[in-house]
């Protein structure tokens, strides 16, 4: 706890182990068997709980509350975890739970993440690097999310559901299905409606290559399916022709994963996002 600055008023329980530089504010709750590491910063009323790890420079906002139980009914006080990455930014009233035995045992949320305001990760969700989850969006439990995703506020996904690297999720979303990596969803119950467009070329992807994304999502999602034969035939070519591309693979690859929930479908109108591209 050297260096460390804690609050008169904060609750630290014997056997939570403090790094360097951490800053727990007034009113925080840190239990027994938690993990804080340097320079993590809570700034005020945050109860952190279980056998839960706060990465470094990790940010703490108030009411937020980190590791504590699952709403699982079969949950029976096993020491299940909850470990939170580097430098990810959460913030007020957001609840993470840790995971359950009878799924993977462990919540995770990666590094860089910015977590927003009323926010709900359930148990056994694994978020990747980077990830954004904006205001009030919920996760059902074992929720996968990959690198660099976006879900937008009021989104609701459907425990078991992968979202794929990238994949953005549009506001008041209800996600039943996997989402492909750098797939745009949006919609009551959501639909496919094209790529995210903004976030590659936002991070670097040449003109050739967002016009052969383009002709991929076209060519394996295309408005009259029933003229384009069947799902895993246009797969196939796809492969032959475009497999060697590295972010078209990640999309072959996230497509031939097992799933839980199937591929989102396809809405009947091109989006904006697709327009622009």
């Amino acid at each position: 706890m050297s260096d460390s600055e804690i609050h008169p008023s904060a609750v630290i329980a014997a056997g939570a182990k403090i790094g360097r530089g951490v800053y727990i504010g007034p009113w925080c709750s840190v239990g027994p068997d938690v993990v804080i590491e340097d320079g993590v910063k809570l700034i005020a009323n945050v109860i952190v709980d279980g056998h839960t790890v706060l990465g470094k420079e990790s940010i703490y906002y108030p009411f937020s509350t980190i590791g504590l139980a699952p709403q699982d009914l079969k949950y029976k006080g096993e020491p299940t975890r909850c470990v939170i990455g580097s430098r990810t930014i959460v913030r007020e009233q957001v609840t993470i739970h840790r995971g359950t035995e009878s799924g993977e045992g462990v919540t995770i949320v990666g590094s860089d993440c910015l977590l927003m305001v009323n926010a709900h990760i359930a148990h056994d969700c694994h978020l990747g690097d980077r990830v954004i989850i904006v205001n009030n969006v919920v996760l059902g439990g074992h929720v996968q999310i990959d690198d660099d995703a976006r879900v937008m506020g009021s989104a609701a996904i459907h425990q078991f559901v992968r979202i794929g690297k990238a994949a953005l999720v549009g506001g008041v979303t209800g996600v039943e299905s996997d989402v492909i990596p750098y797939g745009s969803v949006l919609g009551n119950r959501a639909r496919l409606v094209g790529m995210h467009w903004i976030w590659l070329k936002r991070n670097g992807v040449l003109n050739e290559e967002l016009h052969i994304l383009r002709n991929v999502y076209r060519h394996l999602f295309p408005r009259d399916e029933d003229q384009h034969g069947v799902f895993e035939e246009r797969l196939q070519i796809v492969k032959e022709k475009f497999g060697h591309i590295e972010k078209v693979q990640q999309i072959i690859d996230f497509i031939e994963q097992p799933s839980r929930r199937g591929l989102v479908k396809v809405g009947r109108s091109i989006s904006s996002s697709e327009k622009e591209g």
